[in-house]
């Protein structure tokens, strides 16, 4: 297990008296820290030390390699895609030639919380003759980068929406890094931007106003079919809105668009203690208010669905909290 810090800080008393506080250091690590997989463990952790925890929050990070260090001991806590965790323990994907390792380690993960990640924006430009999803067969499209789970869960939208069209055939699927995509788009390398980003972002915004953009929201009929159901839990991730008015420059920016959000779970190694993960899991949720106070982007978390796309059993810590507060949790995550 890796081995937390351990320190003592000492509260000058203006009226003369000192008393020592003792707090553990926990390392975590999270995404790009534009992105909620940044956001969310950087405001945490600014509350997590009246919880007794001092979070060193590293951003910026692969979380497929995450979950893998958290996994062997070498980490306390990490942002983990459940695509991720899912393709861990089969040994799959980008733990292929590591299986039986990855495999391993998969059993020692438990997880405290979920929260959303992106939210899938399909942007076209307004003028670009795109004005439904018919109207990108042939056409090119941003599915999201070479590696991790975002390309397919960009393909199984486009797949819902369209009715069936499928990557290769009715349309080209472009890969490319997040950090790249932006201005790839703006230089016409493809026609569609699945963009990953809060709603309400400032790098979504910064697009409509240098030129009008278009939404193309999912219709609510298939939002409302069986088949999207069954894309939601198959790929983890869940229905989100772009709400009317939120882009200055979106041309359909009068109507609700119906979009997806991926699910991020909070992993932690099983071996951190019980004590440590009921008091984590508790400072998330009393401090919610606060956190959405803190960052509009994180205006969106909610308590509404805590386990929807989970797929990680649960710390028996974290459980202890959720049983408190009469939350059923699903048999399938709990743990053994």
């Amino acid at each position: 297990m890796f081995k937390t810090l351990k320190f003592m800080t000492v509260a000058a008393m203006l009226a003369g008296a000192s008393l020592p506080v003792s707090a553990e250091t926990l390392g975590i690590e999270g995404g790009g820290s534009a992105s909620l997989t940044g956001i969310v463990p950087q405001t945490w952790a600014q509350f997590t030390a009246d919880a007794g925890y001092d979070l060193q929050v590293s951003l910026g990070q692969v979380l497929t390699r995450s979950v893998m260090k958290v996994g062997a001991g070498q980490l306390d806590l990490a942002v983990v895609p459940p695509p991720a965790y899912g393709a861990m323990k089969r040994g799959v994907g980008p733990y292929e030639k590591t299986a039986e390792q990855a495999q391993a380690f998969a059993g020692n993960m438990r997880m405290l919380f979920t929260f959303p990640g992106g939210s899938f924006h399909p942007i076209v430009w307004a003028d670009s003759g795109i004005e439904s999803w018919d109207d990108i067969k042939g056409k090119r499209v941003y599915v999201g980068p070479p590696a991790g789970a975002a390309a397919n869960q960009a393909r199984g939208m486009v797949r819902e929406a369209t009715g069936g069209f499928e990557d290769g055939g009715d349309y080209e699927g472009i890969r490319l890094p997040w950090e790249a995509s932006s201005q790839a788009f703006q230089d016409g390398q493809f026609d569609m931007f699945i963009m990953s980003a809060a709603v309400g972002q400032q790098s979504v915004q910064e697009l409509s106003l240098q030129r009008e953009i278009r939404v193309l929201g999912v219709p609510d009929e298939v939002v409302a079919s069986d088949g999207w159901a069954d894309y939601l839990a198959d790929q983890a991730v869940r229905t989100d809105v772009v709400p009317a008015g939120t882009y200055q420059g979106q041309v359909n920016g009068d109507a609700d668009q119906n979009i997806m959000v991926t699910v991020m779970m909070m992993g932690a190694n099983k071996d951190l203690s019980d004590e440590a993960a009921y008091a984590l899991t508790k400072s998330f949720f009393d401090n919610l208010d606060a956190m959405k106070s803190s960052n509009a982007l994180l205006a969106r978390l909610n308590t509404d669905e805590p386990f929807a796309g989970a797929n990680m059993p649960l710390h028996p810590g974290a459980a202890r909290y959720y049983e408190e507060q009469g939350i059923t949790i699903p048999d399938a995550l709990k743990s053994e």
